[in-house]
């Protein structure tokens, strides 16, 4: 399912009013993953899509979904986040109602992001963002803006402007992690040697973020 636009993808969990409104504003292309649909009806918004199993919407909820926009993905073996990773093509996904409810779930969503790792993909949540590292990100940020890198596999890699660089460090899930670092330049710049660090940092710089990850 290609798209020439940037797509929001509404997950089932709690999701602000201002955080989708914002996330609307950088990806308009709507799109919801199962009970993400719900979210979606709330606030009088029907999804151009929603995908997923339905095993969380009811019938009178699926009923205002016209069948021309439900994409059903019967399988039990992946998440309804993954079944929309490996079907949506766009330049980036803003996903929110993804991060918050459960802790099972925003691990599930993580783990998604590392093994979809060639999708531009950001989870929004209310106060912060996390998104996977391509191999080369330049990002301009303010001085003492926060930056935690959290690995989900073993991976290694150089920064320019952290107050503690990371090169020469084997970050590793059950090892080495990297919580709370610092900007201490106006640009940030982060090489990875492979796939798997996750990046967490505040939900202010959405839009350099967008810029930076856009295609």
């Amino acid at each position: 399912m290609r798209f020439s636009e940037n797509v929001t993808l509404l997950g089932a969990s709690k999701v602000k009013q201002r955080v989708l409104t914002e996330a609307l504003a950088f990806a308009p292309r709507l799109v919801a993953a199962d009970g993400g649909a719900k979210n979606a009806v709330k606030i009088g918004r029907i999804p151009e899509f929603v995908i997923g199993d339905f095993d969380s919407i009811g019938p009178d909820m699926l009923s205002e979904i016209p069948e021309n926009r439900r994409i059903r993905v019967t399988e039990q073996e992946t998440t309804d986040f993954e079944k929309c990773l490996s079907i949506l093509d766009a330049p980036l996904i803003l996903g929110v109602g993804f991060l918050g409810r459960r802790i099972d779930h925003q691990l599930a969503a993580f783990n998604a992001l590392a093994r979809f790792a060639r999708q531009r993909v950001v989870l929004l949540g209310r106060r912060e963002l996390c998104f996977h590292l391509p191999a080369e990100l330049s990002l301009p940020v303010a001085v003492g803006t926060r930056v935690s890198l959290f690995p989900m596999a073993p991976v290694s890699g150089r920064s320019d402007g952290l107050r503690w660089p990371i090169e020469g460090l084997a970050f590793a899930p059950d090892g080495r992690i990297g919580i709370s670092n610092i900007t201490e330049k106006t640009t940030l710049r982060l090489q990875m040697d492979g796939v798997g660090m996750l990046a967490i940092m505040p939900r202010a710089v959405l839009a350099q973020v967008v810029r930076a990850l856009g295609r």
